[in-house]
């Protein structure tokens, strides 16, 4: 028999297996989110789906906006992982392969996983409000990407307009990357990035942001990076 040392507590059993439901409830509730929309959750139908009684569920979380919480959560988690290999990926690239690379990344997002991306970056639950912790994950992830592209910026010698920020330029590059998203994945939802009326427009987007920049002598410098446009 082994060493009862080595035999978790019963404190330690329950805390596992309350973990576990709540990653099972969560997992339902993506599942239904998919299906019906983010906003038609309903924690009767995933009670439903765990064969339990929808009253157990507020064991594990208060209310459905708690769902919601621990999803957003999770959501940014993931997303912030995938934006951290993606830059590792590319890291030594040319600023606008980079861009490219994580604009793709964004729409890969949505595609793979709707119901999150249209609860982390839209509004489709007007009462819901994030609570401080997810929020502060969250802007930690945005922050952790303006910072990259302002450091690229500056490492690469990419001169600013007069008139026109870093910052700027990065919050229109978000605009272009969410506009271009949001419109594939409400038209053609069934298509990967790259394919599609939006989808395909991931090149254009780059491409006009940079002569919009003014940096069209960087064009021909940059290394020729295919992977960055495989879809």
């Amino acid at each position: 028999m082994p060493p009862t040392d080595d035999l978790p507590t019963a404190a330690e059993i329950h805390a596992r297996r309350r973990e576990e439901m709540k990653a099972a409830i969560l997992a339902h509730a993506r599942a239904v989110m998919r299906e019906r929309g983010v906003a038609g959750l309903s924690l009767g139908e995933v009670a439903r789906r765990l064969g339990v009684k929808t009253p157990s569920l507020y064991e594990y979380f208060p209310n459905k906006l708690a769902v919601y919480d621990g999803l957003f959560r999770q959501g940014f988690e993931q997303f912030a992982a995938g934006s951290k290999a993606v830059h590792e990926q590319h890291e030594g690239a040319a600023l606008w392969t980079m861009g490219r690379a994580a604009m793709e990344y964004y729409m890969t997002f949505a595609y793979e996983n709707p119901e999150l991306f249209k609860l982390l970056f839209e509004r489709h639950v007007p009462d819901f409000e994030p609570s401080a912790e997810s929020m502060a994950i969250s802007l930690g992830a945005l922050h952790e990407g303006q910072q990259t592209f302002l450091l690229m910026v500056v490492e690469q010698g990419i001169p600013l307009p007069d008139d026109i920020s870093a910052g700027d330029v990065y919050d229109v590059f978000i605009a272009l990357a969410h506009g271009l998203t949001a419109l594939h994945i409400a038209n053609q939802p069934h298509l990967p990035p790259g394919q599609g009326r939006f989808g395909h427009l991931l090149d254009t987007a780059m491409l006009t942001l940079r002569r919009a920049w003014g940096s069209d002598r960087h064009i021909e410098e940059e290394p020729t990076d295919e992977s960055a446009h495989t879809a």
